[in-house]
């Protein structure tokens, strides 16, 4: 539902390009690590991996789940909640590794959150959290990598300048374009894999920033 959902909503927001790379696919029980730059990529993000046959679970912020509507669709569906700086964020890694097993794959976003600044301008992913390379070390997943450009173009900066791009993106039909990469196996210890997962995300990110020109 949720990334059906996505796929209706997100072409009204802009307009969506979806790019693969050669021999790009997503396997079955792969960990999917996209860049994160906005409150509204991951829509747009679910929207690709649906018109490319993928619908994944979603590790997202604990804090959606308080909301009303969306946190039931969450539980319903088996989206994982992070509790960041939690106790709790353990669990998190156990799930995914159960959804894994299960043979989904899984959403998540390694930088850990949207960055700071106020612009709408693109920027190459900041630095991974260990997260993703400690769950590939357990499940031995492969990881899909796909950037994504464009999202900060609806909403970015503080509360009132992202409800006002929210409410004329429609208008507007920002470019929004996603690039999904050839699927890879981390080697190494948790830096090792962490890099290399950060490289190939900015190589897909990359690609997709291009699109928007």
């Amino acid at each position: 539902m949720l990334s059906r959902l996505a796929q209706a909503l997100a072409p009204a927001l802009g307009r969506i390009r979806v790019t693969v790379a050669p021999d790009a696919h997503v396997p079955s029980g792969s960990v999917i690590v996209a860049n994160h730059t906005s409150l509204a990529d991951p829509a747009v993000v679910l929207a690709a991996l649906r018109r490319c046959g993928v619908e994944p679970v979603v590790m997202a912020a604990a804090g959606l789940w308080r909301a009303p509507v969306l946190g039931r669709l969450l539980v319903r569906e088996g989206h994982i909640p992070v509790h960041r700086g939690d106790r709790r964020a353990a669990e998190a890694i156990d799930r995914a590794e159960s959804a894994l097993a299960a043979g989904r794959s899984v959403l998540m976003y390694a930088e850990g959150g949207i960055p700071s600044r106020r612009d709408a301008a693109e920027a190459e992913p900041r630095a991974f959290r260990s997260g993703l390379a400690r769950l590939v070390a357990r499940t031995g997943a492969p990881v899909v990598p796909v950037g994504q450009a464009g999202a900060r173009r609806i909403t970015s900066g503080g509360v009132a300048k992202q409800v006002a791009g929210l409410v004329t993106a429609p208008l507007r039909r920002p470019r929004l374009c996603v690039h999904v990469g050839r699927p890879l196996e981390l080697t190494g210890d948790t830096a090792a894999r962490t890099l290399q997962a950060h490289a190939a995300v900015t190589e897909a990110w990359r690609a997709a920033a291009a699109g928007l020109s």
